[in-house]
């Protein structure tokens, strides 16, 4: 469905007033404790939780979504489709970067070359690479061209963050990484190695101001160590506890839980190319051993839900109806049987700390139950991200994994991890991709939908992968923080007040 002409003022004026009149109550500090560090300040060069949480302060985008969901202006203030592959956007003005310099139509263009260049590989580029150019057209005029019609570009922008080119190019993408220059609401001013990375509030930002005037990420891997900083209040916000982390919150009036259903969407990955889930009767056997319903009541406390797709109700392209095999023990064990030694092969399961190792546990007694020879491979966070994105020679056999593209489109969370084309993607099926390829290629929203559909179905007749939940976030807080918590993961700081 094309829409010719989106008008900012419209938009801007259906959106929530992020600033609020008790600003003066802040305080100055607000600590935030994360699961790890940033692999990456760069926001082009990695799209992880504890990156995105951090990078999305110091940069604008081109679009964001307001606390509804609804996709408005940021750095671009309007946009029109002159085809259904070309779309100009108009520039802000008067926004300048943490360096002082005015962010000019070019910086976009350059952003955008930067990020769908293969050379630069991104692992961000399968959510942009049906961008095949950006042009300055006018003085604040930015035309961005797709390889035909391409519905979920205005969701994938919501993720693109504009960089400065002068200071890219004068120092590099490695320096520019460790001393990032953005132009959002929060500057970058240290980063401790492996334990903390603090920004200053940009006093001179062109929209809403943030109330706190530092903010400072710390790495905190042990979930029972956040919790704790959080009861002391030596932290004011802590992100992934579990739910009976949250049980422990109950009752006391200086902290509070926040949660909220995301398009994060958990599931068992499985590399299809190596055996034993290159036999498709074990991929099911797989498939029949997973008991969602288990893992979102007995261990995730309810929060979760568990989903027969692989995305979720916060996605376009979620379709009512669509379910995977269900959970069924006796017939996994009997596919198991049937395989015999084929399927005794070692069985590791990728994980790292940042997920939680609850239910990884309970997988691998339920693969363990089933007949499969399953165990548990523990790794840091970078390397589990570079295994996961290692092309189907490089892949693990499986790992738990939680999917989010921050965009509630299908094509962000489908195309990545299905598509050859993509160093997550393993399953190597034609069909397949070109259902996601169709999903990806046309306008009418109705033809998109049958697309997904179809994909879907592959994907439950073929167990690739197996969904298991729409994944919730579940937040500590303190008391005085005042903020509501999206379905796209974003802790926008300039979003949150605080109230003695």
């Amino acid at each position: 469905m094309k829409r010719q002409r989106i008008i900012a003022a419209l938009l801007m004026s259906a959106s929530l007033s992020w600033a609020s009149a008790g600003a003066a109550a802040a305080k100055d500090l607000l600590t935030i404790d994360l699961v790890n560090e940033p692999t990456s300040l760069d926001p082009h060069v990695q799209w992880n939780p504890d990156s995105y949480f951090v990078y999305r302060n110091i940069f604008d985008n081109l679009l964001t979504r307001d606390d509804s969901g609804a996709i408005v202006p940021q750095i671009a203030t309007e946009w029109t489709y002159l085809s259904d592959n070309e779309i100009e956007f108009t520039i802000r003005d008067g926004v300048t970067f943490h360096d002082g310099t005015p962010l000019t139509a070019e910086d976009v263009a350059f952003s955008v070359k930067r990020i769908t260049d293969p050379g630069f590989s991104s692992p961000q580029l399968s959510q942009f690479n049906s961008i095949t150019d950006a042009r300055v057209s006018a003085d604040n005029k930015v035309v961005l061209v797709t390889n035909g019609a391409y519905p979920a570009v205005m969701a994938q922008l919501v993720k693109l963050s504009i960089v400065p080119q002068h200071v890219v190019e004068a120092v590099g993408n490695d320096a520019f990484n460790l001393a990032p220059v953005g132009s959002g609401p929060y500057k970058f001013s240290d980063w401790s190695r492996g334990v903390s990375v603090t920004l200053a509030v940009n006093e001179d930002y062109w929209g809403d101001k943030g109330v706190f005037k530092e903010a400072v990420f710390r790495a905190v891997p042990d979930a029972a160590t956040r919790m704790a900083n959080l009861q002391a209040k030596a932290a004011d916000l802590v992100v992934t506890i579990n739910s009976d982390m949250a049980a422990q919150l109950d009752g006391r009036d200086d902290v509070k839980v926040l949660s909220v259903l995301t398009e994060r969407v958990a599931y068992f990955a499985l590399n299809a190319q190596k055996p034993p889930m290159n036999n498709p009767d074990l991929r099911l056997a797989v498939a029949h051993a997973m008991d969602k319903e288990g893992i979102t009541e007995g261990i995730l406390g309810g929060y979760d839900e568990p989903v027969g797709q692989f995305m979720s109700p916060a996605h376009f392209g979620w379709v009512d109806g669509l379910e995977s095999p269900g959970y069924d023990p006796d017939k996994a064990r009997e596919l198991v049987a049937a395989a015999g030694e084929e399927a005794k092969v070692p069985f590791p399961i990728l994980t790292s700390p940042v997920y939680d190792q609850r239910v990884v546990q309970a997988i691998q007694q339920m693969l363990t139950d089933a007949g499969f020879n399953a165990s548990i491979e523990m790794t840091d966070m970078a390397t589990w991200l570079k295994d996961m994105q290692a092309g189907p020679e490089g892949i693990p056999v499986s790992a738990f994994s939680r999917w989010s593209c921050a965009c509630q489109d299908a094509d962000g969370i489908l195309f990545p991890t299905l598509h050859s084309s993509s160093g997550w993607a393993s399953a190597g099926d034609t069909a397949l991709e070109a259902a996601l390829e169709a999903g990806r290629s046309t306008l009418d929203e109705e033809e998109r939908l049958a697309e997904y559909t179809k994909a879907q179905a592959i994907l439950n007749e073929q167990n690739y992968l197996i969904p298991l939940y729409q994944a919730a976030i579940i937040y500590g807080a303190a008391a005085g923080l005042e903020w509501t918590p999206t379905p796209n993961e974003s802790l926008f700081l300039n979003r949150m007040d605080w109230a003695e």
